[in-house]
């Protein structure tokens, strides 16, 4: 089978690489790709929002099937738009991308289902939403409406940082039209976890669970960035728990969509808080996480060709799907200055040190025969192991040997875990 792999980041490279273990896959072509998916793929020069060219390649080329990695053209209504063409594609359509497009269409479908989430409120007038944020209990969460690269949500600490955050996003419009509308919403303590499935209408079929690092610096100090590692499954929360989050949250958003007529295929994302009353939801994103997919597609034991095919072709209840026992720790490089401005161009080094992991190039390029940075997460080192500690371990000493310019990274990604098992 010919495959096309629409995205330029990690989370796409990951997928190439689980696709190309595949023998039904003969080729794979990615557009527009990086320096790191060239290796296992063709790289092909069109922007993932020239429907009309992507959809056009994948007619000349014979294409199988399409797997839209991003959230952008997921929203914009790609999927819609190869399917008017007859070329199967995975992911969910423009109605059922909502789902991750609007937060307040989310938490009001939450609330009319009876799906467990934090107290909220949404606005479209800044001042009402300034006057309400008044009489709320701090810590509180605000969030953007619409699509904001995974960072239009703040969670102030002060009533300084709220109304900065609210006058940011409904005033001064730092996430454009997204901002238009805002959910403020109380703060939920617990451990975070989330949750992805491959999703066939009502059909849930829940992948293993991870845990994200969002924050830029260790003890998750600094700005919220696009995910700084991490680590899968979560040793130290119970079946038992997961199990709930995915009967009280997952299925029954599943069946909701089906319920409100946008129903969902493709990869439906929980992320949860696990707080003293149970798993909550923080939100909902309607394709792979990035960088949860680093480590939780090396752990599938099933053929991933063979799960978008089911997918897209209704028979996905049919499917067994398996996981290994092995645990995955993935570490994100950063360029420095990352998530404000950074240079981009910087040479890298080392990547072809690396031993006991696997490297997902996100925001890389090749530039005379070298690979530089270009962008702010440049790779994910993803080692595996039959724990957390020795899985850690590799990962670590991988990433030792890449260097560059400006490299940042945590260093303290899955120590929730091993302090929680101490």
């Amino acid at each position: 089978m010919k495959v096309l792999v629409i995205g330029r980041g990690g989370r796409e490279h990951t997928i190439i690489w689980a696709l190309n273990k595949s023998p039904n896959v003969e080729q794979i072509y990615c557009a527009p790709g990086n320096a790191g998916i060239a290796e296992l793929a063709e790289c092909v020069d069109i922007n993932e929002h020239n429907f009309e060219e992507l959809g056009q390649f994948a007619k000349k080329r014979n294409i199988d099937f399409v797997v839209v990695g991003p959230e952008d053209p997921l929203f914009a209504g790609i999927v819609d738009y190869f399917e008017s063409i007859h070329i199967p594609v995975f992911g969910p359509r423009k109605n059922a991308a909502i789902i991750e497009g609007s937060k307040v269409f989310t938490k009001d479908l939450m609330k009319k289902y009876n799906i467990p989430t934090a107290t909220y409120e949404s606005f479209d007038v800044y001042e009402k939403a300034l006057n309400y944020l008044h009489q709320q209990k701090l810590p509180i969460v605000i969030k953007a409406d619409g699509l904001a690269a995974g960072k239009g949500v703040i969670v102030a600490q002060t009533m300084e940082e709220a109304e900065a955050a609210l006058k940011d996003m409904m005033l001064d419009k730092v996430f454009g039209e997204a901002g238009n509308h805002v959910v403020i919403e109380e703060f939920l303590q617990g451990q975070e976890m989330s949750i992805l499935a491959f999703v066939d209408g009502e059909v849930v079929r829940p992948m293993v669970p991870s845990q994200d690092h969002k924050p830029i610096f260790d003890g998750d100090k600094g700005p919220n960035t696009g995910g700084m590692g991490t680590y899968s499954p979560v040793p130290h929360i119970p079946q038992a728990v997961v199990d709930e989050a995915i009967e009280t949250i997952l299925v029954p958003a599943a069946k909701a969509m089906v319920s409100e007529g946008r129903t969902f295929k493709g990869i439906l994302y929980a992320g949860l808080m696990i707080t003293k009353n149970g798993p909550k939801t923080i939100e909902f994103n309607c394709r792979f996480g990035d960088p949860e997919t680093q480590v939780v597609l090396p752990q599938l034991q099933t053929d991933l060709s063979d799960i978008f095919l089911a997918t897209i072709n209704g028979n996905l209840k049919e499917l067994e799907i398996n996981w290994s026992e092995e645990t995955a720790v993935c570490v994100v490089l950063s360029s420095g200055g990352y998530p404000g401005s950074y240079e981009k161009g910087i040479p890298m080094t080392g990547l072809d040190q690396v031993e006991s992991s696997v490297v997902f190039h996100a925001g890389t390029a090749l530039k005379d025969g070298q690979i530089v940075t270009n962008g702010g997460r440049l790779v994910g080192v993803t080692a595996t192991g039959a724990n957390i500690s020795e899985a850690r371990q590799k990962a670590y000493a991988d990433v030792e040997k890449i260097q560059y310019d400006g490299k940042h990274y945590r260093t303290d990604i899955a120590q929730k875990a091993l302090v929680a098992q101490q």
